[in-house]
């Protein structure tokens, strides 16, 4: 399932300038949304010069929010990223100096060529929206996104991530090489000028914030849930499954399902929207054995095979 319904007008938007940019590139730009709305983070996997950061600019530009760049190297501190306290002999005090974590939209570029103690930085910020230093908590900016871009892992000089950063991701997605058409059009469009340097905010970070909380109203049938809980145990019970989806990864899928119908401006969710989200949502989450491993499954496959066997509940067109 696509997108077939008709989105909302807002955000129809927010994608329509994107695609100013972004050539092909519109379902990645629909996800990126969904994402914002479920208060969730994404995870770009692709190699170099794609448009992962072209796309995160694009987004951020098209909301009105600050972006911020953390270019992730083997080097990088955990303070580089959440900010450090300097000691300022004038005043005798010491004052903090904020990382580049205090923004709104952030890009964690290449964060698989950190160490895990840095990549580990990342992780109060995206669960709880704050961090804190030196015994300080300090609150986030709202909204806060975080989109990482990493290079596929077996890139020489990456590190893993473990797997509580992983959890920490709603979506994980691939850009993918553009079509011939679609690269002549890329190269039509960086002609004279990149399309980014004009692109203008099309939406404010306040109308962000109440589609976020409108998306805490979208409802979840018993069914749905239920739906979404037996993908979950199925995942857990598989025998090429080491390591299942968490009860974390049980709650994104519903969250994530809810933004996706206020996206298609709907008030209920559906089967289709769960099903389409699977994919993005809980491959990421799950560990296989060595000998699926070895044997070339992907969780991607297993989790087509689970859904072919687990039973879908009745589609319902209104809330209850």
């Amino acid at each position: 399932m696509a997108f077939e319904e008709p989105m909302h007008s807002d955000l129809q938007k927010i994608v329509d300038n994107i695609n100013k940019v972004m050539v092909g590139k519109k379902d990645i730009a629909i996800l990126s949304l969904v994402a914002i709305l479920a208060k969730g983070h994404v995870l770009l996997e692709d190699v170099p010069g794609v448009g992962k950061t072209m796309m995160v600019r694009a987004l951020a530009k098209s909301i009105g929010c600050e972006f911020k760049r953390i270019q992730f190297t083997p080097d990088l501190l955990p303070s580089d990223v959440t900010g450090v306290s300097i000691y300022n002999k004038k005043t005798n005090e010491f004052e903090f100096r904020q990382g580049p974590i205090m923004g709104q939209i952030i890009l964690a570029d290449e964060i698989n060529r950190t160490s895990p103690k840095t990549q580990s930085a990342l992780l109060e910020a995206m669960e709880e929206g704050s961090v804190t230093v030196d015994g300080e908590t300090m609150p986030l900016a709202d909204p806060f996104f975080v989109m990482a871009t990493q290079n596929p892992v077996e890139y020489e000089g990456t590190y893993p991530l473990p797997e509580a950063q992983m959890d920490r991701f709603l979506f994980k997605l691939q850009m993918g090489y553009p079509t011939m058409l679609e690269e002549l059009e890329v190269l039509n469009l960086q002609e004279k000028q990149s399309p980014i340097d004009t692109l203008q905010a099309v939406m404010t970070k306040e109308h962000i914030h109440a589609l976020q909380q409108a998306v805490q109203t979208i409802h979840v049938d018993a069914s749905i849930k239920e739906y979404i809980v037996e993908i979950a145990q199925a995942t857990r019970k598989h025998p090429s499954v080491y390591l299942g989806v968490s009860p974390r990864g049980s709650i994104a899928l519903m969250k994530a399902a809810q933004a996706y119908a206020l996206l298609n401006q709907r008030d209920y969710v559906i089967p289709d929207d769960v099903q389409y989200l699977v994919p993005y949502t809980l491959p990421h989450r799950m560990i296989l054995t060595s000998e699926a491993t070895y044997e070339g499954k992907k969780a991607e496959t297993l989790l087509r095979q689970m859904l072919e066997q687990i039973g879908v509940p009745v589609q319902k067109s209104t809330t209850q």
